[in-house]
């Protein structure tokens, strides 16, 4: 288990991490999501052990990661651009790694080596940024780690391969218990995969849920009325998102589907429907009541 507790991260007058807590569950894919600049690549730095907390803590199985190597020997990251040894392969990574994973995999190494062909002889250096991901992937699968954590994975990756990955991810979780976290803004991926989700905004986390109860406590709906009521009507609704498309009314709101759809119907619209609502426009609605969006961006 991950417990953050009153996380605080600072770089010079600048809290990146702000007072966070939350806490993520064995055994699950937890999604990072959020704006620029939220925070997510220092809680995942931070959570790998390379950041000090300047306040508060972020514990893995009880431990302190930062200095810690009996933690980081149990935790792989792969940060958005991923690091590797000076003029290095795949295979002197793997002679590198294996003396500081105690569960290094040889087997395994040998197996994701030729289902990811990116070539165990070749430099790492001169590959493309797709292919020096896939090769973060090899090392990290292979050193069996029960924590793995990762920054934009999904960048660089081609179709084929973000599919083969999302299966390899949902392998080491049902068949070995590994908990990862990804931070991405890429929801439609996340989507696929993640069940639980974490929402980031200057530093702190506006909310932690479940992705199925996230979807179930908000409706998307479309609407049709004539004459349209005042908006002052839909006071009983709590509205995140409001858009006019000619007598085409959208709306997100904050509730279950039946509830919202009895409100609504209660008001005797020429029509109405529930839609399904997606990963982002859950992000964007969350983000608008938080105050970052396109129209407070352009002001």
């Amino acid at each position: 288990m991950i417990e953050v507790k009153d996380l605080v991260k600072n770089f010079g007058a600048k809290a990146a991490l702000d007072h966070m807590s939350f806490q993520i569950e064995d055994r699950s894919v937890f999604g990072l999501v959020g704006s620029n600049g939220a925070g997510k690549s220092t809680f995942l730095r931070s959570a790998a052990g390379i950041y000090r907390p300047d306040g508060g803590e972020i514990l893995i199985d009880g431990a302190a990661p930062f200095e810690n190597s009996e933690v980081k020997g149990n935790v792989c990251f792969i940060s958005d651009y991923p690091y590797f040894l000076p003029q290095a392969t795949l295979q002197d990574m793997a002679a590198f790694l294996s003396g500081l994973y105690p569960r290094w995999d040889c087997a395994k190494f040998k197996k994701l080596n030729k289902i990811f062909p990116v070539g165990a002889k070749t430099k790492i250096s001169g590959m493309s940024k797709g292919m020096q991901r896939q090769a973060a992937l090899i090392c990290a699968f292979s050193a069996c780690p029960g924590y793995i954590f990762m920054d934009e994975i999904f960048d660089g990756l081609d179709p084929v391969m973000r599919q083969l990955l999302k299966r390899l991810i949902s392998d080491e979780v049902s068949e070995r218990g590994v908990t990862v976290i990804i931070a991405s803004h890429n929801l439609r991926e996340l989507e696929d995969l993640c069940d639980h989700v974490g929402l980031f905004h200057k530093g702190g986390i506006l909310f932690e849920k479940d992705i199925d109860a996230l979807r179930l406590g908000m409706s998307k709906v479309q609407a049709i009325f004539r004459p349209m009521p005042d908006k002052s009507a839909f006071a009983p609704l709590e509205i995140l998102q409001w858009e006019m498309h000619g007598s085409l009314l959208n709306l997100v709101i904050r509730g279950g589907q039946k509830e919202v759809m009895e409100k609504l119907n209660s008001m005797h619209p020429l029509f109405a429907e529930a839609l399904p609502l997606t990963l982002e426009e859950v992000f964007i609605s969350e983000m608008e009541v938080a105050g970052y969006d396109i129209d407070n961006i352009l002001a």
